[in-house]
């Protein structure tokens, strides 16, 4: 009777036990026993994750019952796995292995924030990377993360697109692959289209938001993207990639990797394809890329050597369409002749030796070169000839030698070409006397050299006087740009307190062929020096939760537009941006959360007002005081061993407190006639007041389902917030929310190691939105006028990968 009772009781408790929560915790050290702090600790395929306290204590709490497979991982040591079995609080201890050689997280080490950084950041794993990568460009990878819009000229994520991160755009963001500048040195842009599928040869990356730390490259104003490419793979490998989706997208990827030869040696290797037509007419694309590296490990050093090269032909749609059009032909492509194509193709080559000269003390040099060379060729209607330096057609009676016909206009096709060389070195220092102090300092000396050159390969005259061949080139300039930095970083750890302090030089020189005056250019030189300094505080609550603060400064040189239209009288003034930063951080195992501040200050940030300046040239105007506040979130809850629950969110306010507009009257007879418009205390274009993401997940044995939302507010088009009669907001951006399904299926079978299956559809709910736009004023013959133009998404579309890894 009591075996009967017992088992009943058993049996009404089996459900209450299913859902117990219990934890995993251990200690992890050295061989020598000392404790190692900061170790990541998580589940493997699982959302729980923590991190080892100064006393290399860890906790994975709040899990159901189940069997766990436990990773550790530590900076310079092997990687540990255990497998453990959960139905009461359970102990597991990991003792690693220091590595015989040295780690590729080296190399890019000295321009990232450690975990317990007073610095707001989001780190990538290649994991996370592989979920959504279906050969749309690099910034759709990160769609998911805190206060990021993404846009697509084409409409559907491949070719020409854009990312801005807390309202910055591209020029505002710094990237770096594996520590080494990415950003154009003159636009100071980043152009993924030019390394198609990138993605499929990073193994991390690390956003951070703000000025964050010291860096390569050009100043980061809204964040930084530090990325690192393919690392060490212990055993040989084969993948194959492909995928077909709307709109005629094709990917096709191959790739393989030799695994550690003779414990020394390693070799990777990516070719790739993609093809779309595109959402928006004709806005096909024809990417191709390739990438190889090869390592060999030492005992104390590592020495990589990293060549990739990507091109592509792009149809343009670059234009937009109107409002209107929005509703009636949203598809629509105001280009039709038919090479109105953008052509490009980089070429990278990186050397990396890294030596580990002490225990406590790591040295790491790069070398580096890029070679860029393209052209984007267009139609142009009824152009003057004297503008292309051809002389007018005159067109004579043979017989009386008078002037028949006199043409100075013509229709035309002219190619936009640029030419240049990228080359420099970069290195660190990592000195670490003590577990609670390290000192790093780091660097680099870059050149780049530009070759701008413009031809006109086809008129409407077969014959014009002979001014020029098919190949006529009307302009020629160079550019010369050199970018040195120096930084020394210093992170002590104070019993709970972690001090870090940043402190950066950075010298600029710019040579380029731009305006003297309204008629005139000539050869100028320009030299910039800039001091950044970074403070912030990180205090521990307990082992899994802490708080920081900091307070890191920018400074940012004008763009190669700025410089060439304007002269030293009229050139705009240099950025400024004092970024405050303060949050709170908490990793519970099945819970993670970030709540981060920032208030973003800005000095004579550089708008668009439509003035011109002395010289004649419309470049950018300072603002004396601009600003962006906010309030990010970004969490992750694994509810139960197989749901999961992921969100982020940002609300924020992005204001200029005081601008003039300037709009010209563009009739010649008007020359110098203008309008003046004053404001104050309006949005920052492009600036929503809300992102928010989210995404659930249930994963059942090899298959998996997430159901991935996002919604971005309403965006200016331009810094006026302007009104129509009614006082209701023009000139904007709708704000649009787009749900996502994405299912994934794996299995083991036929002898291959996985078979993946990956179904993507996107905007499920067929919304028409816009993700970019613009606007503009015009005055003609005193007639005053706006207008706007928008960049149309796709609608209801899929992606169906099949991937095979051997």
């Amino acid at each position: 009777m009591k075996k009967l009772r017992f088992a009943v009781l058993a049996a009404l408790l089996c459900p209450f036990l299913a859902l117990a929560q219990f934890k995993i915790s251990g200690k992890v050290s050295g061989t020598n026993g000392n404790a190692l702090s900061g170790a990541s600790v998580k589940l493997k395929n699982q959302g729980f994750t923590a991190g080892s306290n100064a006393n290399g204590i860890y906790e994975l709490s709040n899990l159901p019952a189940g069997s766990y497979t436990v990773v550790v991982s530590y900076l310079g040591y092997a990687t540990q796995e255990k497998k453990v079995i959960v139905n009461a609080n359970a102990v597991a201890d990991f003792t690693l292995q220091q590595l015989s050689f040295v780690a590729d997280e080296v190399v890019v080490s000295a321009t990232r924030v450690a975990k317990n950084a007073a610095f707001t950041y989001k780190n990538l794993s290649k994991a996370d990377l592989d979920k959504t990568n279906q050969g749309q460009d690099l910034p759709y990878l990160l769609n998911q993360t805190p206060s990021v819009v993404v846009t697509s000229d084409a409409g559907a994520g491949v070719g020409y697109t854009g990312i801005r991160i807390r309202g910055s755009d591209a020029t505002r963001i710094n990237v770096t692959l594996n520590g080494i500048p990415l950003n154009d040195a003159e636009s100071q842009g980043s152009f993924f289209i030019n390394l198609p599928d990138l993605a499929s040869s990073v193994d991390n990356i690390q956003i951070q938001r703000g000025v964050g730390t010291s860096t390569n490259g050009a100043g980061a104003f809204g964040a930084s993207l530090n990325i690192q490419t393919t690392t060490r793979k212990d055993s040989a490998y084969a993948e194959l990639n492909n995928t077909y989706g709307s709109f005629e997208t094709w990917r096709n990827t191959v790739s393989a990797g030799t695994g550690l030869i003779n414990n020394k040696f390693s070799f990777d290797a990516r070719l790739s394809r993609i093809k779309s037509d595109g959402y928006v007419d004709r806005a096909s694309s024809d990417l191709k890329s390739f990438f190889v590296t090869g390592a060999y490990y030492g005992k104390n050093d590592i020495l990589r050597v990293n060549v990739f090269s990507g091109t592509e032909k792009t149809y343009q749609a670059w234009n937009g369409i109107s409002r209107e059009m929005m509703e009636t032909n949203r598809r629509y492509n105001s280009f039709t002749y038919d090479n109105q194509t953008d052509n490009y193709q980089q070429d990278h080559y990186q050397l990396f030796y890294t030596r580990n000269i002490s225990k406590q003390l790591v040295a790491n040099a790069a070398l580096h070169y890029t070679y860029g060379r393209g052209y984007y060729e267009e139609f142009k209607e009824a152009q003057k000839l004297s503008k292309y330096k051809i002389d007018p057609v005159v067109v004579k009676d043979p017989a009386t030698d008078n002037i028949v016909t006199f043409y100075d206009t013509s229709d035309l096709v002219r190619r936009l070409w640029l030419d240049n060389d990228f080359y420099g070195t970069t290195y660190s220092l990592a000195y670490t006397p003590a577990n609670n102090l390290n000192f790093t300092l780091g660097g680099a000396y870059n050149r780049y050299e530009g070759k701008h050159f413009d031809e006109v390969v086809w008129a409407q005259f077969a014959n014009y006087n002979g001014a020029a061949s098919m190949r006529h080139r009307y302009d020629d300039n160079d550019a010369f740009k050199s970018d040195f930095n120096i930084f020394g970083r210093l992170s002590y750890q104070l019993d709970k307190l972690n001090i870090y302090a940043d402190l950066q030089y950075r010298n600029v020189f710019y040579s380029f062929y731009g305006r003297v005056d309204a008629s005139s250019f000539a050869q100028q030189n320009a030299r910039l020096e800039f001091f950044n300094p970074k403070f912030g505080l990180t205090y521990n609550l307990t082992d899994q939760s802490n708080v920081y603060a900091s307070v890191a400064v920018g400074n940012k040189e004008p763009n190669r537009r700025d410089f060439v239209d304007s002269n030293t009288g009229t050139r705009p003034e240099h950025e400024n941006l004092t970024d405050i930063e303060f949050g709170y951080r908490t990793q519970q195992g099945d819970f993670n959360i970030g709540a981060n501040g920032f208030a973003m200050l800005y000095k004579n940030q550089l708008i668009n007002t439509g003035k011109l300046n002395e010289v004649g040239g419309q470049t950018r105007q300072n603002v004396p005081d601009s600003y962006r506040i906010g309030l990010e979130l970004d969490a992750r809850w694994q509810i139960v061993k197989n749901f999961s629950w992921t969100a982020t969110a940002t609300l924020s306010q992005s204001k200029i407190k005081n601008f003039t507009e300037f709009v010209y009257d563009d009739d010649e007879n008007r020359a110098g006639e203008f309008l003046t418009f004053d404001y104050s205390n309006t949005n920052i274009a492009y600036s929503p007041r809300f992102i928010g993401s989210n995404e659930f997940a249930y994963t059942y044995k090899n298959a998996g389902i997430a159901l991935v939302s996002k919604y971005v507010g309403e965006q200016n088009l331009d810094n006026t917030g302007g009104k129509d009669e009614n006082g209701n907001v023009v000139r904007v951006l709708d704000a649009f929310f787009i749900n996502d399904i994405r299912l994934t299926y794996n299995v083991k079978a036929l002898g291959i190691k996985n078979i993946g299956l990956n179904f993507l559809v996107n905007n499920i709910f067929n919304v028409r939105y816009a993700a970019n736009g613009g606007s503009g004023a015009y005055l003609t013959d005193r007639e005053f006028g706006r207008y706007e133009y928008f960049y149309p998404q796709a609608t209801r579309n899929f992606l169906l990968s099949l991937n095979f890894k051997f």
